[in-house]
């Protein structure tokens, strides 16, 4: 039966790949309400592949009226009284910035080295892909019943989401719930993500003067608002790196070695970078809260005027470590804002959004048949149990819509994938190892 399976992967890859570049054509840019017609048009596209499946009930929803964020359910019948597994993925893509900065067009396929390179071809069109070819591997000899949910807003924030599981409960009901946006540990060595950070995201103001003055009239007397930021800023850490805002969450990580070189490389950190904090380097990037400054509003250099700055502004980035919750961790960091503004500047703390953390209880018959099938298709080594670092803010309401069942994590990408940067790229020897993990998978539910 393996055998059989292995050799049907290989008579599906041709077409497989086709149907891939057919999609990541399609530029189905969520983020960009210009081409909202093509993430309508992706849509459309990705219903058209399961019609071809057999796949009954197929059905384009949205939570919105005006039909924003596309979304595609479908349902196969497998034997009576087999499992239902939910296979998820996304649609949508990142933007893809500067095309300058690609190698290839960022539309259009290109192959080398091994890799399929184009916005889109591994996150996570890759995991539709991988859906289907798992599929086509048994045709209408299905050994499970199978709904597909193929999500069109994923990558500016699933909004509608909840909405679309509450709307659609009955339908996407499931024992197992398999979601394809993550990835392995390496080429070669596969991985269930079983944790993953929450996320708080707050705009920070502090203000010291209600206007603009005269640094050589009034500065040694006044504070200006930089000066104050900064002291705020700089409070966050400590002389280590690590968060240092009392209250948070940190945990133990999995017993997995993150080698100097891979962490360098992978990366891009300049040469005599040292790490921030302390614990080991997966505690670090899975298990441990991590704070960023991504923006600042200030005035630019070139062109300052000699003049303090009466207000000033950072967007913090709070990674939220399994375990813990966006609540708590927003009131601690609101807390200590509050506690190290200097100089009686004036402080406000703004919402931007949140995305609760992950932690997976990955035991069980379905955990025990996802490592199976994943170590027969990676010819006997062992799938890593894996954290991440990012948010993947929509498993959390998967598992809150749906307790009951199994949820596994698995995905296309490798460390070498670049989601959402430049130069994305597939690794397609790897891709054909996981189409045939899922369709191992689907195998071993069915036993």
């Amino acid at each position: 039966m393996s055998d059989d399976i292995r050799a049907k992967v290989t008579d599906v890859l041709p077409g497989l790949r086709q149907d891939l570049e057919d999609l990541v054509r399609i530029e189905s840019v969520s983020a960009d309400p210009a081409r909202a017609g093509e993430v309508q048009r992706s849509a459309e596209a990705v219903a058209e592949l399961f019609r071809a499946e057999g796949f009954d009930s197929v059905e384009i929803v949205s939570a919105e009226a005006d039909g924003r964020a596309p979304a595609v359910i479908a349902h196969k019948a497998g034997p009576e009284g087999a499992p239902t597994v939910l296979l998820y993925a996304h649609h949508d893509v990142q933007p893809e910035n500067d095309p300058a900065d690609w190698e290839s067009p960022p539309f259009e396929p290109t192959e080398r080295d091994g890799r399929l390179y184009a916005r889109g071809a591994a996150d996570d069109k890759a995991g539709i892909a991988a859906h289907l070819g798992a599929l086509r591997v048994f045709g209408d000899d299905l050994p499970v019943s199978v709904t597909m949910f193929i999500e069109g807003e994923e990558e500016v924030g699933s909004d509608t989401l909840p909405a679309l599981l509450k709307q659609h409960h009955d339908r996407l009901r499931a024992d197992v719930i398999v979601i394809a946006d993550s990835g392995n540990w390496d080429i070669g060595e596969p991985a269930l993500t079983t944790s993953l950070r929450g996320l708080v995201r707050v705009d920070v103001e502090v203000r010291t003067l209600t206007h603009a003055v005269h640094s050589g009239m009034w500065g040694g007397l006044v504070p200006d608002s930089l000066m104050a930021l900064s002291r705020v800023i700089a409070s966050l850490h400590d002389d280590e790196g690590n968060v240092a805002i009392a209250g948070l969450h940190s945990g133990p990580a999995a017993d997995v070695v993150y080698p100097e070189e891979r962490l360098r490389a992978e990366s891009g950190a300049v040469p005599g970078i040292e790490w921030i904090g302390s614990g080991s380097a997966v505690e670090r990037l899975w298990t441990k809260p991590a704070l960023s400054i991504t923006g600042l509003d200030a005035p630019k250099v070139d062109g300052a005027s000699n003049t303090l700055v009466p207000a000033a502004r950072a967007k913090i980035s709070l990674r939220v470590a399994p375990g813990d919750t966006c609540e708590n961790a927003l009131a601690f960091l609101t807390a200590h804002l509050e506690a190290h503004v200097p100089w009686g500047a004036e402080l406000s703390v703004t919402l931007v959004d949140t995305g609760e953390a992950t932690r997976i209880d990955a035991t069980g018959p379905a955990y025990d048949a996802a490592r199976a099938a994943f170590e027969e298709a990676w010819d006997g080594v062992a799938p890593v149990d894996m954290g991440v670092g990012g948010s993947i803010p929509f498993i959390a309401e998967f598992l809150e819509a749906f307790p009951e069942a199994s949820v596994l994590v698995t995905g296309v990408e490798d460390p070498d994938t670049r989601a959402h940067g430049a130069n994305e790229g597939l690794h397609l020897a790897e891709f054909a190892r996981v189409v045939l993990a899922e369709a191992l998978l689907l195998r071993n539910l069915a036993r």
